[in-house]
């Protein structure tokens, strides 16, 4: 193993064509923490934002900076006081945002936020699971406490969080409406949703349902407008607020109608959980594309277009990730040339 490792990151903000191939020492080990040989990186809207230099007043970073916080490969080495793993294991995990790393050929992390790869899920695959699931599970469960037979609005359904959210609803046994474009109805639809809404032909706020709770993925809308669909006692969670949404939240919080402004944060427990619905085939990453790390530029392309299904994924190691059983959780993988 070399002590230098190859990686896509950026030394200035700006457009995807500020991304480059790094050539970095490879991460040491600290206590409680794993050695990972990447086999393929999750995309994230995060990734963009951080990149395009957005996010810099909220998140500092130091440059250059090596985007990445899903990844998915086969540890090389185990720190001390680490039992629950061993070399070779398949592993997958959500490293922190604002740290990144997983855009490279080796990842250092917190062994308690990692997990087995189920044995039905591709490393490929595998990389579409963890920030975009935990995500909407967190939201799901902890921040709207969904609770069974109660009415649920997923809007972006058809996005990376989306897809799971339509997914963790209805494993948590609530009735759910997905918004999204014509051309994802049918996806949605497969995913589990009740009922499915074009919102570019459908009026969303002429709907006589009221909601327990509303997720909107994609920050569309503002609360003044979702709290019409809510129910006397009900919530707003999002992961896209608008610049006065902070302020809501706050505003809001002893209200019957409350907006949750909500920020994932990595959890062994709650990829865990995922896991398990994974392995028991009730839930399953949808991949719209995949690309070599080389073509991270084409990636963050599409990703910024705003058209993607589910997730995309950056394949680090062709030969590591090929070594993995084909996905059998029925992920829907369309390959690029």
């Amino acid at each position: 193993m070399t002590e230098t490792m190859c990686a896509i990151g950026f030394r200035r903000y700006g457009p995807p064509e500020v991304l480059e191939q790094l050539v970095l020492a490879r991460p040491t080990l600290a206590p409680g923490a794993i050695l990972v040989r990447v086999a393929a990186a999750g995309i994230n809207p995060a990734d963009w934002n951080l990149r395009s230099g957005s996010l810099r007043l909220a998140v500092r970073l130091k440059l250059p900076f090596v985007l990445g916080a899903d990844v998915a490969g086969i540890i090389e080495a185990v720190g001390e006081g680490v039992t629950q793993f061993q070399p070779g294991d398949a592993v997958y995990a959500m490293l922190p945002t604002s740290e990144g790393g997983g855009y490279a050929e080796y990842a250092a992390l917190d062994a308690a936020i990692a997990m087995r790869v189920p044995a039905n899920l591709g490393l490929t695959e595998a990389a579409a699971v963890p920030l975009a699931g935990i995500t909407a599970l967190q939201a799901l469960r902890y921040q709207a406490a969904i609770q069974p037979g109660e009415q649920v609005l997923v809007n972006g359904a058809s996005g990376g969080v989306g897809t799971f959210a339509v997914q963790i609803a209805k494993l948590l046994g609530a009735h759910v409406t997905a918004v999204c474009s014509g051309r994802n109805i049918d996806l949605v639809r497969d995913l589990g949703a009740d009922d499915v809404r074009d919102y570019t032909r459908d009026d969303i706020f002429a709907s006589e349902t009221r909601y327990n709770a509303i997720f909107d993925t994609i920050g569309s809308q503002p609360f003044r407008r979702w709290r019409r669909l809510l129910q006397m006692r009900g919530t707003v969670v999002t992961i896209a607020p608008k610049p006065r949404d902070l302020a809501i939240s706050l505003l809001t919080r002893l209200s019957r109608q409350r907006l949750k402004v909500f920020f994932v944060r990595p959890s062994g427990s709650d990829l865990e959980a995922l896991s398990g619905w994974i392995a028991d085939g009730r839930l399953r990453p949808v991949v719209d594309r995949s690309y070599a790390l080389a073509d991270a530029v084409d990636a963050h392309r599409y990703s910024e277009s705003k058209r993607v299904r589910g997730k995309l994924v950056l394949v680090v190691d062709e030969q590591l990730a090929a070594q993995q059983p084909a996905c059998t959780a029925r992920a829907i993988l369309t390959p690029i040339a």
